[in-house]
């Protein structure tokens, strides 16, 4: 029997984290390790990191819950 895969994370650079801002508050981010996202709390947008790649397209993030 096969065992599941273990979830892939992705490491953020805290430096990069440090510079990046949500494109449409240009308020901070928080990074959610388990989603692989970058968190807008103020807009309520996920924006997701494929690849490495943080995608900072509002049209590619994903609403949240307040």
């Amino acid at each position: 029997m096969t065992q599941p895969l273990p979830a892939l994370t992705v490491d953020i650079d805290p430096r990069l984290l440090e510079i990046l801002v949500c494109p449409v508050t240009h308020g901070p981010l928080t990074y959610d390790r388990e989603k692989a996202e970058l968190v807008s709390k103020s807009a309520n947008l996920a924006y997701p990191i494929r690849d490495g790649v943080p995608i900072m397209l509002p049209e590619e993030a994903r609403e949240i819950a307040d």
